[in-house]
């Protein structure tokens, strides 16, 4: 696994794009341009560690059954601590688990499922309101057993899981739109944070037995919002999760680290 090393500064004006990482190490990448959208890409082995505000923390595809695991069981700890029941973390084609780590111990992980033919999760309770989103030419994809340590930094890793899987859907695979099953508690959360557009109304989800609201992110706004507070992390005079995102020099560093690692 070839490793390239580059200095990391926040936001700060956004000096440079070599700002964008302490550490890239890729194995198996495809250019975007040469992407089939419809084809199974293997992205394992993709790792991006950074440091943030002396919080450093890795992010990377899960590309092994026992990181797979690592993020099952921390799935099933997370929401457990909350009431809420959770099914394993699961691979499958087209589907990539992020994982964060920090002092070799995994505290936060998403899930990224591009909808290639086979529908989504979601699908079994929304597919009439994705199915509309489809019609209208959106290329839809979806987000799954979300997960932080809140002994972690958690908002930097909740950006930086989120932000990764806006990299792979969006500037990858040009994906469109992201929607996520989301529990009643916390839908007003995504909604605040993130801007998500409630487009599913409250279910009875039967893989969990719980219910559940869907929820829309519009990749062109994901993008706008990244371009006006990513990086700023505290200094943003914002609520935002926008703001944990990487700066928008870093996430084109990122892709050009990534088009060149092939």
């Amino acid at each position: 696994m070839a490793t390239a090393s580059f200095p990391y500064k926040r936001r700060l004006s956004d000096q440079s794009i070599d700002a964008a990482l302490t550490t890239v190490a890729y194995k198996e990448i495809i250019a975007a341009p040469a992407l089939p959208r419809k084809k199974e890409i293997a992205l394992a082995g993709a790792d991006f560690t950074t440091e943030i505000e002396e919080q450093r923390f890795n992010i990377r595809v899960a590309g092994t059954e026992n990181c797979i695991t690592s993020a099952s069981m921390l799935v099933q700890k997370m929401y457990a601590t909350r009431g809420y029941p959770a099914n394993p973390v699961k691979g499958g084609r087209m589907k990539f688990t992020l994982i964060a780590s920090q002092f070799d111990q995994v505290v936060g992980t998403v899930t990224l499922e591009l909808d290639a033919g086979d529908g989504l999760a979601a699908d079994q309770i929304y597919q009439e309101n994705i199915d509309q989103l489809r019609g209208e030419g959106r290329l839809v994809c979806e987000l799954t057993k979300l997960a932080i340590d809140h002994r972690a930094c958690s908002k930097y890793i909740f950006g930086g899981l989120l932000h990764m899987a806006f990299i792979y859907a969006n500037r990858i695979y040009q994906y469109t739109d992201v929607v996520m099953e989301v529990v009643p508690h916390h839908t007003n959360y995504y909604v605040k944070m993130l801007d998500c557009e409630i487009i599913g109304v409250e279910k009875l989800n039967p893989r969990v037995n719980f219910p559940v609201s869907l929820l829309r992110l519009n990749g062109a706004h994901v993008d706008e919002m990244i371009q006006f507070y990513g990086g700023l992390g505290k200094q943003a005079n914002t609520r935002t999760l926008y703001a944990y995102f990487f700066s928008k020099i870093d996430e084109e560093g990122i892709m050009q680290r990534l088009l060149r690692g092939y």
